[in-house]
């Protein structure tokens, strides 16, 4: 072989070996853009349902407070009550954000969070329905109910903070830790 034909030779596979690695370097760097981009949209979902949810609750314990009273003023609670049912709507749609975003491990948290949301406020809804009829037979008992669903519910949105930080903290681990692949 003659030294022309094999340096073109040579340089056809210096190319053909730079090509190749180009081709994995670009796979690899879409893909991390890709997961991070993923990353930032289901901290994004998170960190929204996380803030709706406070908002509500927010909300929610005006209510509670105001009908703490012995004369509540009635068309305050239910302004508040208004704010409340607005502010519900939002976890709702948040809600449904983070489970379009998924994964799927985080719809049975995000259930368990409606489902004590909802025992929480049919107990407040009692307590407002009372007030305006100025019953406090079940006052003292719906009290103690209200404050022992708050507790449940604090601990479902606690436990939605430990598995959405576990996905975003996953995905990170597996990203760090993915070998790369051969085209």
């Amino acid at each position: 072989m003659d030294a022309g034909l094999a340096a073109l030779l040579g340089a056809a596979v210096g190319s053909l070996t730079t090509l190749a690695a180009a081709v994995v370097s670009g796979r690899a760097q879409a893909r991390a853009q890709h997961d991070q981009w993923r990353r930032q949209h289901r901290r994004d979902a998170y960190a929204s349902y996380l803030s709706a949810l406070h908002d509500r609750d927010v909300a929610m314990d005006a209510i509670l407070e105001a009908l703490r009273s012995d004369n509540p003023d009635l068309p305050d609670v239910d302004e508040k009550t208004r704010r409340f049912v607005a502010l519900a709507r939002e976890v709702h749609r948040a809600a449904e954000v983070v489970i379009l975003e998924g994964p799927v491990s985080l719809t049975e948290v995000v259930s368990r969070i409606t489902h004590a949301s909802s025992d929480l406020s049919e107990v407040m809804r009692r307590m407002v329905e009372s007030a305006h009829a100025g019953d406090n037979t079940r006052r003292a008992e719906d009290t103690a109910l209200a404050a022992e669903r708050e507790r449940i519910l604090y601990q479902a949105v606690k436990n939605f903070r430990l598995a959405a930080r576990s996905v975003i903290d996953s995905t990170n681990r597996h990203n760090e830790l993915r070998p790369e692949r051969a085209p």
